[in-house]
């Protein structure tokens, strides 16, 4: 069985996780028309790109693999873009190369969507698997109808991100693109501008997709914790200079984005002190 998916993976640098990505929507129990890998210029002396030809030829008898290469490292907003203008489906799933879906996420969530027109992006929950434990067995209902539906405020997307980029599946034909100069928050900036813009936005209740690195800092980079947190506080400018909040709206943000800041460096920091007495 396939759906009318095609399904986007943005690649850099990815030759020792891109195939545990691949090979879960391989194993989907319905199969996108197309996946779509866009080697974003990776400095590796063309290992990637080998993997993906690859992954290709491995593959071809399963479903169309596409792959772009692009000539100059964008980011992986120019790459998510670059995939979604040449896809040819009506949605379109993003995936990351050192993520993985669960089994049934393809038919879970684009059935959904096909019931529910009216609904222009959704996600769901994720779950966090350490690299030395096996995906965990996860119960999930056997039709769309089954799945318990959050349906997404502006105020409530405003105060944090609902959206992790590997569980959205959205129409293709939304008027909107990642931001090309943003590298920091850029997926969340993306999912802003459509709700803010009126579009239905919901959260599945129920996990569909796994990631293998913790999501703040997982090395205790507090570098990179200050660029996400930078990337956040960009997101909020860009919106109030859009039209979409008011001046004390992106005050109030400001603020709690960076009480939220805060606190994750705080967890960060005991986190690599208690590592730091164990060893």
């Amino acid at each position: 069985m396939y759906v009318p998916v095609s399904v986007v993976i943005p690649c850099y640098c990815c030759e020792d996780t891109i195939e545990r990505a691949v090979i879960s929507v391989m194993n989907q129990t319905a199969l996108p028309v197309e996946v779509i890998l866009v080697d974003d210029a990776s400095p590796d002396q063309g290992r990637t790109l080998g993997k993906l030809g690859q992954l290709q030829q491995q593959f071809r008898d399963k479903t169309h693999i596409k792959i772009i290469a692009l000539e100059h490292n964008g980011g992986p907003s120019i790459a998510r873009n670059a995939g979604w203008e040449a896809a040819t489906q009506p949605y379109i799933a993003f995936l990351d190369a050192d993520d993985a879906w669960h089994s049934q996420k393809l038919e879970i969530q684009c059935g959904w969507m096909k019931e529910h027109p009216e609904v222009a992006l959704s996600g769901h929950k994720c779950v966090w698997v350490k690299e030395s434990e096996g995906e965990p067995k996860i119960d999930v209902p056997t039709h769309a109808k089954g799945c318990d539906v959050i349906y997404v405020t502006t105020r409530s997307l405003l105060c944090s991100n609902r959206f992790s980029t590997r569980s959205v599946m959205l129409k293709k034909g939304l008027p909107f693109r990642f931001e090309p100069q943003k590298r920091y928050s850029e997926d969340y900036y993306l999912w802003l501008q459509i709700v803010l813009s009126g579009y239905k936005c919901v959260v599945l209740d129920i996990p569909l997709a796994y990631f293998y690195k913790s999501p703040y800092g997982e090395e205790g980079l507090s570098a990179d914790l200050w660029a996400m947190e930078k990337g956040e506080l960009d997101t909020y400018c860009r919106l109030y200079k859009s039209g979409y909040i008011t001046f004390p709206s992106l005050l109030l943000l400001s603020l709690y984005s960076f009480i939220k800041f805060c606190r994750r460096f705080v967890i960060v920091y005991l986190k690599k002190a208690e590592r730091a007495l164990l060893q």
